[in-house]
């Protein structure tokens, strides 16, 4: 609640009846309680993502080492951006752990398309 009064405190000094900051007054709190479950969706997909990518890569298809260099790299920048606005320690390790799946998963595929035939 404390946030919501912070974010439209100016529009309530102004107006106390202001239709924008009565509206999100109200809204904020809801809209907060519920980032926990953003969370927890944004990890279970993230894991769920690299849960098929890996079944891809063990069974030696050729389509999921760039594709899981993709994905990581995409997380990686949703990562970093949201880190911006938390300055999350959990998003630095979740980041450099990403990092090094991208670095193994390159060097994996190199390796492999050097000396194996891929099954397709």
């Amino acid at each position: 609640m404390n946030l919501a009064m912070t974010l439209v405190q100016n529009e309530y000094i102004e107006d106390p009846h202001d239709f924008l900051a009565t509206h999100l007054q109200h809204a904020l709190p809801a809209f907060l309680a519920q980032s926990g479950w953003f969370v927890a969706l944004y990890l279970v997909s993230h894991g769920l993502i690299k849960i098929v990518l890996v079944a891809g890569l063990l069974r030696d298809k050729l389509w999921a080492y760039p594709s899981a260099i993709i994905v990581f790299g995409l997380f990686i920048v949703y990562q970093l951006y949201r880190y911006v606005f938390t300055h999350s320690i959990f998003l630095l390790v979740l980041t450099v752990l990403d990092l090094v799946v991208i670095w193994l998963t390159w060097h994996e595929y190199r390796y492999f398309k050097k000396y194996r035939v891929f099954a397709q």
